[in-house]
């Protein structure tokens, strides 16, 4: 996490969310994981945290981030349509196949009622398991020409590509606070926050950077 200084300037993922979901009292969260950013923002009125992994679920439930919770895959869900204002997926969609992807895809265009929002890396990021979480293997990458194509407004986030390495290296997505993992250069905290002012380019050039943030507008 950025200093508050840093947010202010740039667009971080957490400012991006809370922007785009001024509008929405309801947010559908699928692959909600252990510290779904949703626990900044405070004006919703109802919100789902979909979350298959024990471990996670029980993490975000003690966080008391959603209001209500279920255990389930995503891709099994059966909800009727237009049922939240919005329907997100933060590091989500690489954890699934190309296939399965654009179904989910799909699936949460007809459960929202205002916009399906998403954050990703940019192309394939390998990634195996972590937590002893099998479902935390990568699977598929999305550039943002794919996103693009399937109606989506794409935004860089999270700085420079270059500046990462070529996999993952966090050693868990529970205990772990320390953000500077896949920082490629040392020292990493340094180069850390000297990516967030790249950031302020990045945005505005999503091919460049690191992960993707996009919205579809329904």
């Amino acid at each position: 996490m950025y200093p508050k200084l840093i947010q202010k300037i740039v667009h971080t993922l957490d400012n991006c969310l809370q922007e785009e979901l001024k509008d929405c009292q309801s947010v559908l969260d699928l692959g909600c994981g252990s510290r779904s950013p949703l626990i900044h923002i405070k004006h919703l009125k109802d919100s789902l945290g979909v979350e298959v992994y024990p471990p996670y679920l029980k993490a975000s439930q003690k966080q008391k981030i959603h209001h209500r919770y279920l255990k389930e895959n995503i891709l099994n869900l059966d909800l009727a349509p237009k049922s939240f204002d919005a329907v997100i997926l933060i590091e989500a969609l690489e954890h699934l196949n190309k296939k399965d992807g654009l179904t989910i895809l799909k699936l949460a265009s007809t459960w929202a009622r205002k916009k399906v929002i998403l954050s990703t890396p940019n192309g394939y990021f390998p990634m195996g398991e972590v937590d002893q979480n099998p479902h935390q293997k990568h699977l598929s990458g999305w550039t943002p020409s794919q996103l693009d194509k399937l109606g989506f407004k794409v935004r860089g986030v999270s700085g420079l590509k270059a500046l990462y390495t070529n996999i993952n290296h966090t050693p868990s997505l529970i205990n772990s606070d320390n953000n500077y993992y896949n920082i490629k250069y040392h020292p990493q905290a340094i180069f850390y926050y000297l990516n967030g002012i790249f950031q302020i380019f990045s945005y505005y050039h999503p091919k460049s950077a690191f992960g993707l943030f996009a919205v579809k507008s329904l």
